[in-house]
């Protein structure tokens, strides 16, 4: 064994001694060729529960074999199964992955970190995933880091079961980061990611809304989809994953746009009357998040004086109780603000550095600070730069906002 493997396995062995316990959660069906590589990913796990929704195969078996706990559910959706793994689970923490999915040692070793000395008042933390697909470790055509929040305590969250897809966890407070990563396999093959792509579509579009405005299907059928490739081709430079990379940005556009068209060809989506998006654009709402808890406000400041500007700003809003952070090109910012540096400040750095803190916990506010960051604000897109009425650089936070802030 290679000599840092072997100081890896010293230092997770050390950890894992004195941590809180740690259930790992899984639910599958029909999953015999991927359970068993997920299953020793996670045997540093105090418990492992899998919950199988209904295999013909030998998932059961061999999760048996392995030592699982094996919960036999017929399949109620992904939230509910879900929330019958944590249900089961015995330790204050779980760990939630997929069949096809790997925690990796560097991963492993920062969950046992965590959980030897877990931060007070934090009860959830969120770590990279990374895909594999058609033989390819993906980077930014995968949208890597792709922060997803899988650990957490049972005892604060659960599943929305509303959601019939993108059920994953949304942070209520900051959450912890973790260094390392979960591995993803997606398809293997061409004909399995167009599977994919047709299964994804299929299910998400039974969720959705059916607009009354023709606007909205060719903004959601053509405008978004297009749109899209651009951005995550260009812009988050999907480019230099090859032809991997791109062909995995068209097929994810090109299933967002099949989602809308089984609704406009009638064998998907709830009557116009059930309004479960709350007023949105439906074709915006069926991808995004539902964000809970208090708002998180980034600011956007460059080095120097702007810098430390805004982390004064931010540590007044902190203290009222909302999540903040500070992006900058400062090289060493002082306090303890969280901190994303952008190597340069200019749009297409600052893009990225937001979607990744979009990815952490959801952005409500980017305030800028200094014209040289006003000026790459402006060119950011709106997804990008939300804002809160009232809100800005020259708001008094020493000030009681608070109310005003959770109410924008």
């Amino acid at each position: 064994m290679p000599r840092q493997e072997t100081r890896l396995s010293e230092m997770v062995k050390a950890l894992g001694d004195g941590r809180e316990r740690l259930s790992a959660c899984l639910i599958v069906q029909d999953e015999q060729d991927n359970i068993a590589g997920a299953l020793d990913s996670v045997s540093f796990c105090d418990e492992v529960i899998v919950v199988d929704g209904g295999s013909t195969d030998r998932t059961v078996e061999i999760a048996r074999a392995r030592g699982a706990t094996v919960i036999e559910n017929p399949w109620p959706g992904f939230a509910a199964q879900r929330n019958v793994a944590l249900d089961a689970a015995r330790g204050p923490w779980v760990l939630e992955l997929d069949a096809d999915e790997r925690v990796t040692p560097l991963l492993r070793a920062s969950i046992e970190r965590l959980l030897a000395s877990p931060p007070p008042q934090t009860a959830i933390a969120v770590f990279p995933l990374r895909h594999w697909f058609l033989g390819r470790l993906l980077g930014p055509s995968g949208k890597y880091p792709a922060y997803r929040s899988r650990l957490f305590k049972p005892s604060v969250y659960r599943h929305d079961e509303a959601r019939g897809v993108h059920e994953g966890i949304e942070p209520r407070e900051r959450p912890a980061v973790l260094e390392g990563e979960l591995e993803h396999q997606l398809a293997r093959t061409f004909g399995g990611a167009l599977r994919d792509a047709w299964s994804y579509a299929r299910l998400e579009s039974t969720h959705l809304v059916r607009p009354s405005s023709g606007a909205t299907y060719a903004k959601a059928i053509v405008l978004r989809p297009i749109a899209k490739i651009a951005y995550r081709t260009v812009v988050e430079r999907g480019w230099r994953d090859g032809w991997q990379g791109v062909l995995k940005i068209v097929l994810d556009a090109s299933s967002d746009a099949l989602v809308w068209a089984l609704v406009l060809l009638g064998r998907g989506g709830a009557p116009p009357s059930v309004d479960t998006n709350q007023g949105m654009d439906s074709s915006a709402a069926h991808f995004g998040r539902r964000p809970s808890g208090p708002p998180k406000v980034v600011a956007l400041a460059g080095r120097g004086a702007p810098a430390e500007t805004a982390r004064t700003w931010l540590e007044g809003l902190r203290a009222q109780g909302i999540d903040v952070a500070l992006l900058s090109d400062e090289n060493a910012p002082t306090g303890s603000i969280p901190w994303r540096r952008v190597d340069h400040l200019r749009p297409m750095p600052t893009m990225r550095a937001l979607d990744v803190e979009m990815q952490i916990r959801t952005i409500h506010a980017v305030v800028a600070f200094g014209q040289r960051a006003l000026l790459v604000w402006r060119f950011l897109p709106g997804t990008l730069r939300p804002s809160i009425a009232g809100l800005d650089a020259t708001t008094d936070t020493e000030q009681p906002i608070a109310e005003k802030v959770m109410c924008g």
